[in-house]
């Protein structure tokens, strides 16, 4: 009698139940390998920050501000939520000599002036050419044009972090410590109230790894944040003219520039972001370059 069970397979057959039983296998075998690898493969740990006094850091930014004299460059700028309602992208320039001499223009794309800002010591000059208007006075008392000095206040805080103007003075007094990834220097300064001399935080600075200042507070005297700058696109300024005035670079390395700014009011009345193109330093600066010529 021929039972079925004794039919004679065909080598393509026994292939066939062969590959079933083995194929899961290895596809089993596949996913637990991968399980294990996705186990033993952990992400890898920053290693912890190396100790950095304030002194160190302090002494850090008044390398960096020493090392330039004098600046000039193109930037394009982007503002929003009304800070400037005659434009909202502005193709400038700045000008600027130690210790405090700034000017800011700005065009629009096809080139027309649409305002100078001139700051040196205590004194500021805001001329409007599109509505034939010029302020001038101390910078005390620019809080009286409303918005036009809220807009000439930010632009200068967010161009000083490239500038290098945000060295500490010997009046103020700092604190470091470790925020997660990066160093975080508190700035204060005293000022004088019922109880006496009282310490007030003015700046708080977060610098990298590499100890480069990524970003930046402005406070009020009521201690909140009265702008909010991020320091990104750090590029090497190359060597300009040699002379009398040529100040080395910082003796950590390259003097390293942010070439993207971009800031954010704290009162929620806008942002800026500020693209520089060109930078330029340790060059003659004129008072024409600077707008202080008669």
């Amino acid at each position: 009698m021929y039972w079925p069970s004794h039919r004679r397979r065909s080598p393509q057959g026994t292939a066939t139940v062969i590959t079933r039983v083995v194929r899961p296998f290895f596809i089993v075998l596949l996913i637990v390998i991968g399980l294990a690898g996705c186990t033993l493969i952990r992400p890898k740990e920053a290693p912890p920050l190396k100790r950095v006094t304030a002194e160190e850091l302090t002494t850090l930014l008044r390398q960096r501000e020493a090392a330039v004299h004098s600046m000039k460059g193109l930037f394009t700028a982007k503002v929003r939520g009304g800070l400037m309602p005659i434009a909202t992208r502005v193709e400038g320039t700045v000008h600027y000599r130690r210790p405090n001499a700034v000017r800011l223009r700005g065009f629009t794309p096809i080139g027309n002036e649409l305002f100078e800002f001139v700051q040196a010591d205590d004194w500021y000059k805001l001329r409007l050419p599109l509505e034939g208007k010029v302020y001038s006075g101390r910078q005390s008392d620019m809080k009286d044009l409303g918005k036009l000095a809220r807009f000439s206040q930010l632009s200068a805080w967010a161009v000083g972090g490239v500038l290098g103007t945000s060295a500490i003075t010997h009046e103020e007094t700092v604190e470091v410590v470790e925020d997660r990834d990066r160093y975080r220097l508190d700035v204060y300064t005293a000022f004088s109230g019922e109880a006496g001399a009282v310490r007030h935080a003015i700046r708080r600075l977060w610098f990298d790894r590499r100890l480069l200042v990524v970003q930046e507070d402005r406070l009020g005297t009521d201690g909140d944040v009265e702008a909010t700058i991020q320091y990104d696109d750090f590029r090497r300024l190359d060597d300009s003219e040699t002379g009398p005035e040529r100040v080395v670079v910082e003796q950590d390395g390259p003097l390293l520039r942010p070439f993207k700014v971009s800031l954010v009011d704290g009162h929620g009345e806008g942002s800026i972001q500020v693209t520089f193109h060109e930078l330029h330093h340790n060059q003659t600066i004129n008072a024409k370059d600077l707008g202080q010529a008669s």
